[in-house]
């Protein structure tokens, strides 16, 4: 197991409560257990918000829980799901000493809205920060009746903390296009704000899904839910739309180093809907900073969260990595060739190495619009702001993991 100091370091970089980061990273070891079990291996299919985050790209919504559709419906049953964790458990603690203690793990079978047998299950965990009390604990969602349209696909999960097992972690997953489709009928049913909140994110980083693709599975999902396929007026006119703006800082906050105005990912939808019905594409934005011939061009920043401090980088990139994706201007303390410090507000896209070895960030200055390049070494401070930007150039700073 990790130590306390590596949760409270990656907690600073990432701009968020060191409880959150260790549940994320206990998270990671829980989806390596699933993934090693023999009788879950092949049968637990991974969806939902925690899905995106670990497996196909860093939207810094760190999830709290973790949701699967069990292709073997025979496991939602007690005495399975206890026999199984119990050997999960064993594995974890044998793995990283990572204690998911007897006497805290639960699990509530019940009947779902469709009279079908799902399970909610609790698992408590003594993590590096090894708090008192009554120790934390994570969600399970389990259902079988779920309509899986695309057979699913083993994924990498991302796990930036120095014990990753040395074979890495792979779970069988929804595919990107189930998981956008699953996203979006979520959204149409129950609008709460971290499925909007994922749905535009998924629309961000769409390079290489099948639109085709999403907008069937989205009509056979939706169908076996008996809902209609959703459009932005039967959103608009939901009569969950009211608590959906209202909840946002509620239930989005806690999660997020910092919360973006709603306005932003609301107003963003009808541009998605125009792409999932195959609206011409619009022209993709230039690329910043990748031409210029001092330029490693063999060298990309990493596509998910990492931790800078440990390859010996200072400065608070992944603030400025999380601002990029939310498109949101960031507040930069940069110091000078004389050694002052002043602070301009940026929108950030990209991030380049040039070929003596200096990092680079590439961004347009708010107030006039003027494209900027920084030394990443002389970044004294980032912040992130309130002030959403429509991009200029493609935000390279979030990547999709493919």
């Amino acid at each position: 197991m990790i130590d306390r100091q590596e949760i409270l370091e990656f907690a600073g970089e990432v701009g968020l409560d060191p409880n959150v980061v260790e549940k994320d990273y206990v998270l990671g070891w829980m989806l390596a257990g699933i993934s090693r079990h023999p009788r879950t291996r092949d049968t637990w299919l991974f969806k939902g918000g925690t899905c995106l985050k670990k497996c196909y790209f860093e939207t810094y919504r760190f999830s709290e829980d973790l949701d699967f559709t069990l292709l073997d419906g025979s496991q939602l049953d007690d005495a399975f799901l206890r026999a199984a964790f119990t050997e999960v458990a064993q594995w974890i603690y044998d793995e990283s000493g990572i204690e998911l203690p007897d006497a805290s793990r639960s699990f509530e079978l019940y009947r779902n809205l469709r009279g079908k047998i799902s399970a909610q299950g609790r698992v408590g965990y003594r993590g590096p920060m090894q708090r008192q009390g009554d120790v934390p604990r994570i969600r399970l969602d389990l259902i079988d009746d779920e309509r899986v349209v695309r057979d699913g696909e083993r994924r990498p999960v991302h796990h930036p903390y120095s014990d990753v097992p040395q074979s890495g972690i792979q779970v069988l997953s929804y595919c990107f296009e189930e998981v956008f489709a699953e996203k979006f009928r979520a959204l149409a049913e129950r609008e709460r704000p971290r499925d909007l909140y994922d749905v535009i994110h998924l629309h961000r980083h769409d390079t290489g899904a099948n639109r085709a693709a999403v907008r069937e599975i989205l009509r056979a999902k939706c169908k076996f839910k008996g809902i209609a396929v959703p459009t932005l007026d039967s959103l608009s006119g939901s009569p969950h739309h009211a608590a959906l703006r209202a909840d946002w800082e509620q239930m989005l906050a806690h999660q997020l180093p910092q919360l973006p105005p709603f306005d932003a990912f609301w107003n963003e939808l009808p541009t998605v809907f125009d792409w999932l019905q195959q609206e011409p594409a619009k022209a993709q934005p230039p690329v910043m900073g990748s031409g210029r011939s001092e330029i490693d061009q063999t060298w990309h920043a990493p596509a998910m969260a990492s931790s800078w401090r440990a390859q010996g980088i200072t400065a608070p990139l992944e603030i400025v990595r999380f601002a990029a994706a939310n498109r949101l201007c960031i507040d930069l303390d940069y110091q000078d060739d004389k050694g002052r410090v002043a602070t301009r507000t940026i929108e950030p896209y990209s991030l380049r190495r040039t070929k003596a070895g200096d990092l680079l960030l590439y961004a347009v200055r708010s107030r006039d619009g003027q494209d900027r390049s920084y030394r990443v070494d002389r970044i004294r401070g980032a912040r992130t702001t309130q002030q959403s930007f429509i991009p200029r150039y493609a935000v390279e700073l979030s990547a999709t993991v493919y």
